[in-house]
């Protein structure tokens, strides 16, 4: 079978980008409300269950910005292509998994289906020069929205076909993915002719690892227990090895300069409060709604039912991510960012005075998808109109991480809030709920403060003076430490 690398340029190509984000998305959330049906399937116990999404996440954490960097190297489409394909053998080891200590090893191995972010917000640049902004838009905004139809989709599955389900049907869907990309996605001209990282690829790991770890298990083996303070120093220490390494190393993963760049790092911190926030609302809510009304506060909500709590939400981020590349051109980048923060804190302080009721939930969480849509459809731009085309995949990967990082802490924190306090029914007292979407309203206003230091683009260019100006004034040449300016195309105007 042989590889037309001129096809498929436009729909094809975008359909298939569309496809795999939406893949790694779905498979971020979809096992977030059954947990409790797999615990029961395999006999466990909560600790060891929860590994099933810890065991994810940290697979993400360190493939997403290395397989970024990877795909720069060798190719962006070559890289989706084995990305895909791990999906596809992870989601299969989850099918067929006879033991719950399999099923973790198969998340682990999907986990690096991470590297399609980074993949294919840069195949996506590369690809569709003039009309970049809207691509990247959509792209974005499916990540949210791909997390959020996750949680809706998990029941109706799992009454259909059985846990497995949610591992089958991703399979197929990733499968046929991975075929087109490797049939009809042209390899992009854009590389960066350099050895790969392997030291900082470590380090990274090293310090994720031990920080999601101490997040993830916080609540289980105590915040002052010695083996959490242990994996916090480990953590603290690793970091800072790292970026020393980074700063010296000929070939960086992650070149510091352009982190400390305003679009990025500025769009980074937005980034881990959204996903402080988003993460630890769309874990808590079904739990909420699933609680019996005998707590005094729950609705007795099925699996289904409390997932499509969640449509608005993900129908209105999606479609926002339509309209985002012109809401920017009118108003500029920072106003639609700092609107949708706003939105989400709204959203979240709304659902813990107000809960009495389904329908002000649904209100809720539909300004909540405004909100985050506007955001995640807007982040993408900023960051890869700040970087060079050689830098696109690790740069557009560090904040996809940095969301997953804060999602992590996000979900402990408001672990910790909710089950602080057990009421007379033996759950979680309503109280811990409402301190603990108060926090998570405290985070987004942050996530706003941080946004108001964001680049003030009119447009989502993919470089322009703004990015030349911000280079020269941080004595940073794109690409000098690892990359011959012969290697690397001009970028084109703006969008």
């Amino acid at each position: 079978m042989t590889r037309h690398p001129g096809a498929g340029r436009g729909g094809i190509t975008f359909a298939v980008l569309a496809v795999s984000v939406s893949s790694f998305a779905l498979l971020q959330s979809l096992i977030v409300p059954v947990l409790a049906t797999i615990q029961a399937e395999f006999e466990t116990d909560q600790t060891t269950v929860t590994w099933v999404l810890t065991a994810y996440l940290l697979s993400a954490s360190i493939a997403t910005p290395l397989l970024g960097r990877v795909g720069d190297v060798v190719g962006k489409t070559r890289m989706l292509v084995i990305t895909l394909c791990a999906l596809v053998v992870g989601s299969l080891l989850a099918a067929l998994a006879p033991s719950i200590g399999w099923l973790i090893f198969a998340r682990v191995v999907q986990g690096a289906g991470g590297g399609v972010l980074p993949l294919a917000f840069g195949i996506a640049r590369d690809e569709f020069q003039g009309r970049v902004a809207t691509a990247l838009s959509v792209l974005a905004s499916l990540t949210a929205v791909g997390f959020g139809f996750g949680i809706v989709m998990a029941g109706p599955i799992v009454d259909a076909f059985g846990y497995q389900g949610l591992f089958w049907l991703p399979m197929v869907v990733t499968a046929v993915a991975a075929l087109a990309a490797w049939l009809f996605v042209p390899e992009s001209p854009v590389r960066t002719p350099a050895r790969l990282p392997v030291v900082p690829a470590l380090l990274l790991a090293v310090w994720l690892v031990a920080l999601l770890l101490a997040l993830s298990e916080g609540n289980v083996w105590g915040w002052a227990s010695p083996r959490i303070l242990g994996l916090f120093a480990l953590a603290a220490v690793g970091a800072v090895a790292w970026v020393m390494v980074e700063s010296r190393v000929p070939v960086p993963m992650i070149d510091m300069r352009m982190m400390a760049l305003r679009g990025v790092w500025t769009t980074n911190l937005v980034a881990a409060f959204v996903g402080f926030g988003m993460f630890a609302a769309f874990g808590f809510l079904p739990q909420f709604l699933q609680t019996p009304a005998a707590a005094g506060y729950g609705f007795d909500a099925s699996i289904s039912e409390s997932g499509n709590l969640l449509v608005p939400s993900a129908i209105a981020s999606f479609l926002v991510g339509f309209f985002t590349a012109r809401l920017i051109h009118v108003v500029g980048a920072r106003a639609v960012i700092m609107t949708g923060t706003l939105l989400t804190g709204s959203a979240f302080l709304s659902i813990a005075i107000w809960h009495d009721a389904t329908w002000q939930l649904y209100a809720a969480t539909t300004v909540q998808g405004i909100g985050s849509g506007l955001v995640f459809s807007s982040l993408a731009g900023v960051v890869i109109a700040s970087v060079p085309p050689e830098q696109t995949g690790v740069a557009s990967g560090m904040n996809a991480n940095i969301r997953t990082i804060g999602g992590s802490l996000g979900a402990a924190v408001m672990a910790g809030i909710v089950t602080a306090e057990v009421g007379p029914a033996g759950f979680p007292a309503e109280r811990g709920y409402t301190i603990g979407f108060a926090v998570l309203a405290v985070g987004m206003v942050a996530a706003a403060t941080a946004a108001y230091f964001i680049p003030d683009h009119r447009e989502q260019p993919t470089s322009g003076p703004l990015q030349d100006a911000e280079n020269a004034e941080l004595g940073y040449v794109p690409g000098a430490s690892s990359v011959s300016s012969a290697a690397r195309r001009p970028a084109p105007g703006p969008s």
